[in-house]
């Protein structure tokens, strides 16, 4: 599904009228491909883009430490226990998960101190568990996957320019905008999945709460972004946020999350730059309660959500300057967790792909 929006949305630009010629374009013009709400437009200018994330995450922590699965089922008390078939310690352990994420953008400035942005996602996710035999002790019941997927929440807003415009092809320039946008909720937070019980049951429930395709609030994302170039070096840096605004249909709101980023990149010639980024993340526990999640796994547990996280990114961004696809951006980061201090038992995130295309016109 992702691969066929995503070659769709390239083949249908391509049939978009686009100059033969793009000198007045550079690779570093825009930031990093993973930072979003980076730059604004001039009036009458529209931009659409097309993003693929691919996120994966294996083992588990408790704050800083790495802590195994028998550690788990052994140690830490299911928050559920007292409840009918609920035993006194977690039996079900998260291993394994990875995280595809297609996102379509689309930007416009109807005059130039605004540039009106709207995005939406489509997302697949996948889990993987053990099961421990009810009751105590390590003996394995056996391994079950829950796959959820479907579209995300909408994002839209405006993004206001503050330095204005950097000149085109400018040696040494700045630019500074601030993103005002509300995330919709439109995605599902009523998932379901079939799971392995420590008794060998294989019941359907509602999937956990980061196995959900929305948050079901609306939520405030502000964004601050400072862009600089001096010769052929890049630079700059981000806040960005997301604010939820009361609890949704179910009983609980995701813990808000606070982000920045700084980067510096190199452009070795005006098609091609590569970059070098820091990305640092902190997320809030779930706040509140769905009734229907519960079991023994750290991810029904609202307490068990959230931490902070240091990631290093590297990227090229790329732009062709001639021919028929003249104007068109492709862009690259691939990354990796260098600190996490996780409010945990919590899987761990292990590594990270972004890819896009972004086309102004």
């Amino acid at each position: 599904m992702t691969k066929l929006v995503f070659a769709s949305a390239m083949i249908a630009s391509c049939t978009l009228s686009s100059p033969l010629l793009a000198h007045d374009v550079r690779a570093d013009d825009h930031a990093p491909i993973g930072v979003m709400a980076d730059h604004a437009h001039k009036k009458g200018e529209a931009m659409l883009s097309v993003r693929h994330m691919h996120m994966e995450m294996a083992g588990n922590q408790i704050g800083t430490d790495s802590v195994s699965p028998d550690e788990i089922v052994t140690t830490v008390p299911n928050r559920f226990f007292g409840m009918p078939g609920q035993p006194p310690t977690l039996r079900i352990v998260p291993t394994a998960m990875r995280i595809d994420m297609t996102m379509i953008g689309a930007m416009y400035a109807p005059t130039d101190w605004v540039t009106l942005v709207a995005m939406g996602s489509y997302i697949q996710k996948e889990m993987d568990h053990t099961t421990y035999m009810g009751g105590m002790g390590t003996n394995v019941r056996g391994q079950f996957q829950t796959s959820p997927e479907g579209f995300g929440d909408i994002t839209v807003g405006g993004i206001f320019p503050l330095l204005g415009h950097a000149p085109k092809m400018a040696e040494s320039a700045r630019e500074l905008n601030v993103r005002a946008a509300v995330s919709l909720p439109t995605g599902s937070n009523s998932e379901t999945a079939e799971i392995l019980t420590p008794m060998g049951e294989t019941p359907t429930a509602r999937a956990p709460y980061m196995m959900q395709m929305g948050s079901g609030t609306w939520d405030l994302k502000p964004a601050v972004t400072y862009k600089g170039w001096a010769g052929k070096f890049g630079y700059g840096a981000q806040y960005a946020g997301t604010i939820r605004l009361g609890t949704n249909d179910q009983g609980y709101s995701f813990g808000d999350v606070h982000e920045a980023t700084a980067w510096l990149s190199y452009r070795a010639a005006q098609w091609i730059s590569l970059s070098g980024r820091v990305k640092a993340r902190t997320t809030g526990r779930v706040q509140g309660m769905d009734p229907v999640i519960m079991g023994p796994v750290q991810t029904a547990n609202p307490d068990f959500q959230g931490g902070e996280r240091v990631d290093l990114i590297a990227g090229i961004n790329t732009v062709v300057t001639h021919g028929a696809l003249a104007g068109h951006r492709f862009g690259l980061e691939v990354g990796a967790p260098v600190y996490q201090d996780l409010n945990g038992p919590q899987m761990a995130g292990d590594w990270m792909l972004t890819v896009g295309w972004q086309k102004a016109f």
